[in-house]
């Protein structure tokens, strides 16, 4: 062979070479994830979101309990991830959490379960998002914790365990608690929250959502104690409940209205209706040199949040985010894995995502559907 062929040869080989460092590249750049579950949210937002994010995260499989939910929901993913894999049952979650190329899972399935499969897949060293509420109870969620400590500790690299909590990375929540450092001493809350979980919802025939203790007052309302904690950042440390059940084809309670207190001394009020004819959703914090107000509306068809100060001066300035809260927790989360592979057990996760964090919304309605149940008696929130 002459040395011409030779160095044609060596160059080809350098080629070759140089393409597969670049493949390993991206793929260290390009976590894999797998969904499990195909419902709703999944097809509504799951799948559109990472579609937009396709450049850092690699939607590799989809899983759900039957056959045909995971292929239809595979399906909806095929443009941006032609090779998407399809798995069911028992033996599709084995293969996944087998599968070392999975770096990380998002658990978007029934509230009763969640927890349970998260847990399996952190033991399998998967980084974990899973939906919120991050559990049925706060005492569900206090043994998860337990469990999550204690397997952190036989690990050499601590998995993550985020809760998709997509209020908190609203730019208008985000945007808002800068507010708050400019209306001087907070003096009141007030949460009003008048829903529209009726017959046209695609979530009010959801079996699990009316299984939880709580219905849809749980499942809701979890977003709405975010935003307020969000907000006012500030902790919630007692309440005070009155709970009714209005509408028969919503499970009890359906209607929630509650005074609480905060760690910082400052009292609110929170009013809660499943469904209402007149849907609307503010938060609003009074200080002594301000108010900021946080709102749920629409501009030019964009659905999104209007964030309003008003001064002292009497004047108003008001802005508008659009949504955008999943698109950012799914990219903080994928940050967070990518960290989490290069640091080690050095690196701290986005602390909006965590666990703990979903557990204290719980805690803070599971204090109030308690107090409703005592009619109006005082409740100390559980610390986690």
């Amino acid at each position: 062979m002459g040395f011409g062929l030779m160095d044609q040869l060596y160059d080809f080989i350098n080629l070759i070479w140089e393409l597969l460092r670049s493949r390993a590249a991206l793929e260290m750049t390009r976590p894999q994830i797998a969904i499990l579950g195909g419902g709703i949210f999944v097809r509504t937002q799951y799948i559109p979101r990472l579609r937009e994010i396709t450049d850092i995260v690699a939607l590799k499989t989809i899983w759900s309990r039957s056959e045909g939910s995971a292929k239809a929901a595979a399906e909806l993913a095929r443009d941006f991830s032609p090779e998407i894999e399809c798995k069911w049952g028992d033996a599709g979650l084995d293969d996944i959490i087998q599968d070392n190329s999975i770096h990380g899972v998002a658990v978007v399935l029934a509230g009763q379960t969640q927890v349970d499969i998260s847990l399996k897949m952190l033991k399998a060293g998967k980084h974990v998002l899973q939906e919120k509420p991050a559990a049925s109870t706060v005492s569900e969620a206090e043994a998860a914790l337990s469990c999550y400590n204690s397997l952190c500790t036989n690990v050499p690299r601590q998995p993550i365990w985020a809760v998709a909590e997509n209020y908190r990375f609203e730019p208008a929540f985000v945007e808002s608690r800068k507010l708050i450092n400019d209306i001087g001493d907070m003096m009141s809350v007030q949460v009003i929250v008048e829903g529209s979980m009726n017959s046209s919802n695609p979530y009010f025939s959801s079996s699990w959502r009316r299984g939880f203790t709580g219905g849809f007052i749980l499942d809701m309302g979890v977003h709405y104690i975010a935003g307020l904690r969000m907000v006012v950042g500030s902790e919630v440390t007692s309440v005070s409940a009155i709970s009714s059940h209005v509408d028969k084809t919503l499970p009890p309670p359906d209607n929630i209205s509650a005074l609480f207190q905060l760690e910082n001394g400052c009292h609110g009020v929170f009013a809660m209706i499943v469904s209402s004819r007149s849907p609307k959703i503010n938060w609003r914090v009074v200080g002594s040199k301000g108010t900021v107000q946080v709102e749920r509306g629409n501009i030019d068809g964009r659905h999104g949040y209007l964030v309003s100060f008003y001064s002292t001066d009497g004047k108003c300035q008001t802005n508008f985010y659009p949504f955008s809260g999943v698109n950012e927790e799914l990219k903080a989360f994928v940050h967070d894995m990518l960290q989490a592979e290069q640091a080690g057990a050095l690196f701290e996760a986005e602390p909006r995502s965590s666990f703990i964090e979903g557990a204290r919304d719980i805690a803070v309605l599971e204090a109030m559907l308690e107090s409703g149940i005592k009619h109006g008696a005082q409740v100390h929130v559980k610390k986690l």
